[in-house]
C-alpha cells in the first residue's frame, strides 16, 4: 500500500484519542485554559454527563479576534517559550481545542477587555467557520455539543450520565484546590449544583478551599506539612492515620500547581503511612510540590497527568520524611469520625435523640403511670429490692436505686481495684485518667472534656512494635554468615544498582558483593529472618531499586517480623489490668508516635467529647 499524507482532520482525531478520553478530559482542558487566561470566576454547565453539552464561561483576558483561528489550530499556543523545559502554565501543547473541535461541535466566543464586541468561531467535526462578531461580556465562552459525534465508536466506551457527571465534578474539584482565589460553579440537568466560593490566597484560604472539597471534618483530622530539600518544597496537609478511606480518590497531589496522578508520588505516600495504616486502607492527603520547572518533565503524556522528576529519589525521600516527621510531632490524635461512628451505633435505624422538651413530657407521663405501679406485683422484676418502708419511698424508686447500685458494683469489680482515685493532673493528659476496664479488654478513661475508650491489646501492640523498631534500626543488625555464599544471577544493570546500595543493605544485615558482570554473591543475611529465600529477596530488592531507587523493601520485611513479634508479645485481650497498669499504658501511648493506630492500621482508641455525649442524650 502506498504511503500517503494524513489529512488534518484525521490527525486531529488521532490526537484527540490521547487528549480527550471522556467528557471530564474536555472540562479539564477548558478549565485549565480559563485559569491560564487569568480568570477569577469559572462556570461549568453540563448535560447528559457532558456528552450532550459542556459550556464553560470565564472572565479571563479573552482571545483577540485575529487569533481565534490560531486558537483552534494544532500546535498553536501563547503559553510556551522556545524552551520546552520551562513550562509555567497548565496548558502548553496547543492540542486541546483542535482535538475537541475534530470530534464534536465546538463554539468558541471571546472578548478582550479593549475590544468593542466579542467574536465567535465554530469548529464542527474539524471544519472551521468564522470568526464573526457576537455580543458578549469580557472573557471566553467555550461550548461543546455532541461530543464524539464524529467518532461514534468512542461513545460505546462511555459510562452512564451519572458516572460521567461525577468524573467531571472530580476533575473540577482537583483543579479548584490548587486555585482557592477562583470561584467555581457547576450546574446542569444531570447533576446537583456545586458552588465553590473563592477563599483567597494563603494557607488559611487554601485550607478553607480544601474543606469545601473534602468536608469540614478534614481540617480536624489533618496535619500541616512544610518541608524543603535541595530546592524542592513540599507543603500541604496529611490526614492522621486513623482518618482513612477505602480508596485513593481522596489523595490530591500537585506539581507547580498542576494536578497530577503520578505513581511515584502515590508510592511515596504509601511508604510514608506503611507502618500506621492497613494495606487495604488509604490516607487522605493534599500535597503541593514546588520546584524549578527544569527539574520536572510534564510532557510525558498529552493528558499531562503524569510527570517525571529529574531526581525521583529526592522527591520520594522528601514526601516520606516530611509526612513521617509531621505524624511523629503531632502527638496522639484520634479521628473525629470515630466518635461520629460511635454515636451512630447508639442510634440503630437512625433514631433521633430525644429533645429536652419531649423528654420532659415523657417523664411526666411515666410518673403519672408509676404512681399506682407496684413493683412487688410485677412479673418483670430485674432486681430484688427491700420493702418500701425501709427507704420510705415507692417501689419504682427503689428499683432504680438497686439498678444503679448493682451496675456500679459490677463495673468496679471488673477493674479489680474498686474505686479508682483520680487526680486533676491525670485528667489534664491527652488520654486522661483510667476509670475502669470493660470486658477485660477495653480501658475507659476520663479527660477534662471527654470520654476515651482504649483497646488495650491494639495499643500495647503498637508500643512494643515501636520499641522493637527503635532497637532494630538504632544500630547495625546482627548478620548470619553463610557457610557457602549464594550466587544470584541478575542483569548487569541490576547488579550495579544493588552494589551501589550495598552499604545500606549491610546495615540491615544483608552482605552482598559483585560476582562478575552478571551476578552478586550473598555472604550474610539478617539473623532475625532465619532461613529465607535469598534468591527471591535479592530479585525483589533489585526490582524496587530500579523503580524507586530505594532499598526500603528489606527494611519493610524486617519491620514485618518486628510487627509479628509485637503482636504475640503484647498485652493480650482478656487480661485484667490494675489502675496503675492502665494509667501507665495511657502515658506510654501519649509519648509514642503513631500510637493512634495499631500495627494493622486499626484505631487504638476512640474519643467521645462531652458535647457529643450530651447531644446523644438530647441535652443539646
Amino acid at each position: 500500500m502506498a504511503i500517503r499524507q494524513l489529512t488534518e482532520t484525521i490527525i486531529n482525531q488521532i490526537a484527540a484519542g490521547e487528549v480527550i478520553e471522556r467528557p471530564a478530559s474536555v472540562v479539564k482542558e477548558l478549565v485549565e485554559n480559563a485559569i491560564d487566561a487569568g480568570a477569577t470566576r469559572i462556570e461549568i454547565v453540563t448535560a447528559g454527563g457532558g456528552k450532550n453539552l459542556i459550556r464553560i464561561t470565564d472572565n479571563g483576558s479573552g482571545i483577540p479576534s485575529d487569533e481565534l483561528p490560531l486558537a483552534v489550530s494544532r500546535h498553536c499556543t501563547s503559553k510556551l517559550t522556545d524552551d520546552v523545559h520551562d513550562i509555567r502554565a497548565l496548558g502548553f501543547r496547543g492540542e486541546a481545542l483542535p482535538s475537541i473541535g475534530s470530534i464534536s461541535r465546538l463554539s468558541l466566543k471571546s472578548r478582550t477587555t479593549d475590544a468593542d464586541s466579542g467574536f465567535e468561531i465554530s469548529v464542527h467535526g474539524g471544519r472551521t467557520d468564522g470568526p464573526r462578531p457576537t455580543p458578549m461580556n469580557g472573557g471566553t465562552i467555550a461550548e461543546v455539543r455532541d461530543l464524539f459525534f464524529a467518532t461514534p465508536a468512542r461513545l460505546k466506551f462511555m459510562k452512564t450520565d451519572r458516572a460521567e457527571a461525577s468524573a467531571i465534578s472530580d476533575v473540577v474539584k482537583r483543579v479548584a484546590i490548587a486555585f482557592p482565589h477562583i470561584r467555581f460553579s457547576i450546574a446542569g440537568s444531570d447533576r446537583t449544583p456545586l458552588e465553590l466560593a473563592a477563599t483567597g490566597v494563603g494557607s488559611a484560604g487554601m485550607l478553607e478551599r480544601i474543606s469545601q472539597v473534602l468536608g469540614k471534618v478534614f481540617p480536624e483530622n489533618a496535619i500541616a506539612i512544610d518541608a524543603m530539600r535541595d530546592g524542592v518544597r513540599l507543603t500541604g496537609f496529611a490526614g492522621i492515620p486513623a482518618y482513612n478511606r477505602a480508596n485513593s480518590l481522596y489523595q490530591f497531589a500537585y506539581v507547580n500547581g498542576r494536578p497530577v496522578r503520578d505513581k511515584q508520588i502515590w508510592g511515596a505516600i504509601r511508604g510514608a503511612y506503611a507502618d500506621v495504616i492497613s494495606r487495604d486502607r488509604h490516607p487522605v492527603v493534599v500535597l503541593f510540590l514546588n520546584l524549578d520547572p527544569s527539574l520536572v518533565d510534564v510532557n510525558v503524556h498529552p493528558a499531562k497527568a503524569d510527570v517525571r522528576f529529574r531526581d525521583p529519589g529526592l522527591v520520594r525521600g522528601l514526601i516520606v520524611g516530611a509526612i513521617r516527621e509531621a505524624l511523629g510531632q503531632s502527638g496522639i490524635r484520634a479521628a473525629t469520625s470515630g466518635a461520629e461512628a460511635m454515636l451512630n451505633s447508639f442510634r440503630p435505624g437512625g433514631v433521633e435523640p430525644i429533645r429536652p422538651a419531649a423528654a420532659q413530657q415523657r417523664w411526666q407521663g411515666a410518673s403519672a403511670v408509676n404512681q399506682n405501679y407496684n413493683v412487688q406485683q410485677s412479673p418483670y422484676r430485674p432486681f430484688e429490692t427491700e420493702p418500701a418502708s425501709t427507704h420510705g419511698g415507692n417501689g419504682f424508686t427503689e428499683t432504680v436505686q438497686a439498678f444503679l447500685y448493682d451496675g456500679a458494683e459490677a463495673l468496679a469489680a471488673d477493674t479489680r481495684a474498686g474505686t479508682i482515685e483520680v487526680s486533676p493532673e491525670l485528667l489534664s493528659n491527652p488520654l486522661g485518667a483510667a476509670r475502669a476496664q470493660i470486658h477485660a479488654n477495653y480501658i475507659v478513661s476520663q479527660t477534662e472534656d471527654s470520654l476515651v475508650i482504649v483497646d488495650q491489646h491494639a495499643a500495647h501492640e503498637r508500643l512494643v512494635y515501636e520499641a522493637l523498631k527503635n532497637a532494630l534500626h538504632s544500630r547495625p543488625l546482627p548478620a548470619q554468615m553463610l557457610l557457602i555464599p549464594e550466587i544470584v544471577d541478575l542483569p548487569e544493570e541490576d547488579v550495579e544498582r544493588l552494589v551501589a546500595h550495598a552499604e545500606t543493605l549491610a546495615r540491615f544485615g544483608l552482605g552482598i558483593e559483585s560476582f562478575g558482570p552478571g551476578a552478586v554473591a550473598v555472604r550474610e543475611t539478617p539473623s532475625m529472618l532465619g532461613e529465607i529465600d535469598t534468591q527471591q529477596l535479592i530479585r525483589d530488592l533489585a526490582d524496587e531499586i530500579a523503580e524507586h531507587d530505594t532499598s526500603d523493601g528489606l527494611k519493610a520485611i524486617l519491620d514485618h517480623v518486628a510487627a509479628t513479634m509485637a503482636c504475640h508479645g503484647s498485652v493480650r485481650s482478656g487480661r485484667r489490668l490494675k489502675p496503675d497498669e492502665m494509667n501507665a499504658l495511657l502515658r506510654q501511648m501519649e509519648e509514642t508516635p503513631g500510637s493512634g493506630t495499631c500495627n494493622h492500621g486499626r484505631p487504638t482508641y476512640i474519643e467521645l467529647k462531652l458535647s457529643d455525649i450530651e447531644r446523644l442524650f438530647g441535652r443539646r
